[in-house]
């Protein structure tokens, strides 16, 4: 999984669709924290979801699941993550607090049935708190089809190398294999429910591998040999990258949902 919001937009939506226990939504979102609360985005959620406002303890996702069931009804189980970055929103619902957060976390889990949108984030040590946004209007997906993901990553990668190549700012540095290999063994291993397709995993995988590899490459040189000219030109190369990888865990998480809750 590429993040907590994507664990639970595919494992909610299996869980509405009948496809899951809510003993496994919780189990599966384990891996990203010890403990998880859940809290509304201000008063005025709070009045409409009975869920506490930030200033208060945070209530258990049991209470999160029970809400979406009650506002899901006759809705179906759609589900989707969005994962925002500075002058890309693309699926991103308003309102503008919900907005400023998503972008802030670089993710959100949407549940477009209940008409709720999620924010993780980091509250204290060993805690993940999920604030709780109610949407008016959820867009339209957007992302490019499973299959036009996959092509835009491994196009990406190609174009990266080369232009990395022509600006001369690709030379190798010692340990980089084992850095990368390091932030892939940290990264939490989620679990998918029963019928998840392979291919959206493999999808996952792939962007896992290319992230590990953008982090390795963004670092400084040893020692800052890299002029900050070059720094630059060597970021502006990555960016589209970056955007691709988003893309692919995007629409990978689309078409998991989709195979889910087919019916």
């Amino acid at each position: 999984m590429p993040c907590p919001s994507a664990s639970l937009a595919v494992w909610s939506a299996a869980w509405l669709a009948g496809g899951a226990a809510a003993d496994d939504v919780l189990d599966a979102l384990a891996p990203w924290s010890e403990a998880h609360d859940v809290v509304a985005a201000d008063t005025a959620v709070a009045a409409v979801t009975d869920l506490p406002t930030p200033d208060h303890a945070g209530t258990g996702l049991a209470a999160l699941l029970a809400l979406a069931r009650r506002r899901s009804a006759g809705n179906g189980p759609d589900a989707r993550v969005v994962l925002p970055a500075p002058g890309d929103v693309r699926g991103l619902p308003g309102p503008d607090a919900l907005r400023a957060a998503a972008l802030e976390a670089g993710e959100c889990a949407v549940l477009a049935g209940p008409a709720l949108a999620l924010v993780p984030s980091a509250v204290a040590d060993g805690v993940l708190r999920w604030t709780v946004h109610l949407v008016d209007d959820v867009p339209p997906a957007a992302h490019p089809s499973l299959a036009d993901a996959e092509h835009d990553l491994r196009t990406g990668v190609r174009d990266a190398a080369d232009t990395l190549a022509a600006l001369d700012v690709a030379r190798p540095r010692r340990g980089v294999r084992e850095e990368i290999a390091d932030a892939l063994r940290r990264r939490p291993h989620a679990s998918w429910p029963a019928g998840t397709p392979g291919r959206p995993l493999r999808v996952l995988q792939h962007a896992d591998e290319v992230e590990a590899i953008l982090l390795a490459a963004s670092g400084d040189d040893p020692g800052g040999a890299m002029s900050s000219s070059a720094a630059l030109a060597r970021n502006d190369a990555l960016r589209p990258l970056a955007t691709a990888v988003r893309a692919a865990r995007v629409a990978a998480v689309a078409e998991t949902v989709r195979v889910l809750t087919a019916a």
